[in-house]
């Protein structure tokens, strides 16, 4: 559902995604990891349409996202780690504005958009400007717009990010429920046990560049000796060393 072939992006002589390949099927929730300024963003943005490949195709359920983007974003929803909504909407109106985006209203959609604020606790706050909203309950609306009109791939960046505990378990069940029902999802994440307890497969991204992918029994297989859990994995993948030096730096 999400194939990407030597995805690259550049600005100028930097060169933030360098010629990545993946394939994500059909019903498989698929985390993105990776440290600060690797290239997770960037590359996620790109699948969704947002920024434009120097180089390399992003294909969404087959379609070229660069050649036919209205097709392709039809069967996606986008989850951004910052929530931007107009905010002289109300959460109702916001969810009724994004399902119109793609074509779709009517009482179906009302009854969505409802189980969807009523699932985050939002339904009493349904009729209220987005401005009054914190910044969790405007997370939680973002995350309700990307399932209002049931794509086929959602794509999200950090989406525990301002949630509470009761909002994240709810999350990661409606994620996985998602993907047994032959949905897609593609999750970066800091938060490793989330991704490791969750995700199918996992890749890691490194200076833009793909460092290992497989499911964790895979990546277990190709890292070194001792490294069982996800964080060591990554760590020793990514960057063990800077935290030796930061305690040569203490011990000087």
């Amino acid at each position: 559902m999400i194939k990407l072939t030597n995805l690259t992006k550049k600005y100028g002589s930097f060169t933030a995604v360098n010629a990545i390949n993946l394939d994500v099927p059909r019903g498989e929730l698929f985390g993105f990891l990776g440290p600060n300024g690797a290239g997770k963003t960037t590359t996620l943005r790109m699948i969704a349409g947002i920024l434009r490949p120097t180089g390399g195709t992003v294909e969404i359920g087959g379609v070229d996202i660069s050649a036919n983007p209205i097709a392709a974003k039809s069967k996606l929803g986008f989850i951004p780690d910052r929530p931007f909504i107009y905010e002289k909407l109300t959460g109702a109106e916001f969810l009724r504005f994004v399902a119109g985006l793609y074509n779709q209203e009517g009482p179906r959609i009302e009854h969505r958009a409802r189980e969807l604020l009523a699932l985050f606790d939002l339904e009493e706050w349904r009729d209220e400007l987005v401005e009054s909203y914190s910044h969790g309950m405007r997370q939680k609306l973002i995350i309700s717009s990307a399932f209002v009109h049931r794509p086929e791939v959602i794509v999200v960046d950090e989406p525990m990010v301002g949630l509470d505990p009761k909002a994240a378990r709810i999350l990661k069940d409606l994620f996985r429920e998602y993907t047994k029902r032959g949905h897609t999802i593609m999750m970066s994440t800091h938060t490793l046990e989330v991704a490791q307890t969750l995700c199918d497969r996992i890749a890691i991204i490194q200076g833009g560049v793909i460092r290992a992918q497989g499911t964790m029994a895979e990546l277990r297989a190709d890292a070194e000796a001792g490294a069982t859990g996800l964080e060591d994995i990554f760590l020793k993948l990514t960057g063990e060393n800077a935290a030796r030096a930061l305690v040569d730096v203490l011990d000087a």
